[in-house]
């Protein structure tokens, strides 16, 4: 029965658009994560100092 399910899909064009379906999801879920060795440091030593002082 599967071989029938399947040999209907491509003739109908059906498994060709799933087969896409199927490349598109791994391409996105397959990609590379956040690089978090940036994060190791911590926030504060990452963050630009501001100079808080009244302007004359």
């Amino acid at each position: 029965m599967n071989r029938i399910q399947k040999l209907f899909e491509q003739i109908a064009g059906v498994y060709q658009a799933e087969t896409r379906r199927w490349a598109i999801a791994q391409e996105i879920f397959t990609a590379p994560r956040v690089d978090v060795s940036a994060l190791q440091k911590p926030a504060c030593w990452r963050r630009k100092s501001r100079i808080y002082g009244a302007r004359r």
